[in-house]
């Protein structure tokens, strides 16, 4: 059974000093199967090329065909691209299908994601918030939906710290809109997936990454962080035999374990979050706890 966080994590902060080079351990071990949704550029991208050039089985995934082709000319290495676009629970669900007949993976890496520079709400042809569809909803509706890896990795962020951990408009119709807020709610709420995933499926493990403020286009060219720093942590927890990676429940920065929000925590906020999410697309995620 997978091992759960019992290290005593610090509060990590993407403004404290770098720790030095990371190095994803070459050492032999099977080729391992790993998804990577939002990869055709940035981070995702990052991670894929580490995963490939170790000769992994690496699966990308896109928003649309161009998008696709893209991907295939950066990294020849792929296995092949999935193709679906995350704004819709249609196009979710179609990622989540096209993966399921690809077979199970060993890891999904849940990385697509959209920014905080959003200037006005953005409605989804679900009704949905556009942050809230891409950065929530799809990483809930694929883990729900695939074929359950051995392990999930999810995309935060440092910003999630600001976040507001109230459920009562997620989609925000009732408050003027404001896109950092939106974006660190949104974050927040992953961390919160994945620690309720954990909680859910023992056999599972599922953690949380912060990333740092890297220069993608989402963070912009004068971020500060080093954007290999930013992807080595997703290829470490995605097939590393390293004590420290097989671990569930956890949240980290640059390989290191951070404390998160303590909402993060929060088991009502967690089942609630997991409650509301499947209300919305109609998709429950399978619990193998016991007496949970």
């Amino acid at each position: 059974m997978p091992g759960r966080s019992k290290s005593s994590p610090r509060s990590c902060s993407p403004h404290e000093p770098k720790p030095g080079k990371l190095e994803i351990h070459h050492e032999r071990h099977p080729m391992a199967r790993i998804l990577i949704t939002g990869s055709s550029d940035g981070l995702g991208l990052g991670a894929a090329e580490l995963l490939a050039h170790q000769h992994h089985y690496v699966v990308l995934h896109a928003r649309n065909e161009a998008r696709a082709a893209d991907a295939r000319a950066a990294l020849p290495e792929a296995a092949g691209v999935v193709v679906g676009d995350l704004t819709t629970i249609a196009g979710m669900r179609q990622v989540a299908e096209a993966a399921n007949v690809m077979g199970r993976f060993d890891a999904v890496v849940h990385n697509a994601a959209v920014g905080s520079s959003e200037a006005r709400r953005t409605v989804t042809s679900d009704g949905l918030s556009h942050v809230f569809a891409i950065n929530v909803l799809a990483p809930y509706l694929l883990t729900a939906g695939m074929e359950m890896p051995s392990r999930l990795v999810y995309l935060s962020s440092g910003m999630h710290r600001g976040g507001n951990p109230r459920l009562d408009d997620l989609q925000w119709e009732h408050r003027r809109w404001n896109g950092s807020q939106a974006y660190s709610d949104s974050k927040l709420f992953v961390a919160v997936l994945a620690a309720a995933v954990a909680r859910h499926r023992p056999d599972v493990l599922s953690n949380a990454v912060d990333p740092g403020w890297v220069a993608t286009k989402m963070g912009g060219p004068g971020a500060p962080d080093d954007l290999s720093l930013g992807s080595a942590t997703q290829a470490w927890l995605a097939v590393s035999d390293d004590a420290e990676a097989l671990v569930s429940g956890a949240f980290f920065y640059h390989q290191r374990l951070c404390e998160p929000h303590v909402s993060a925590h929060d088991r009502r906020l967690q089942d609630d979050l997991l409650a509301v999410c499947s209300g919305i697309c109609g998709v429950t995620l399978p619990s193998t706890a016991q007496g949970d």
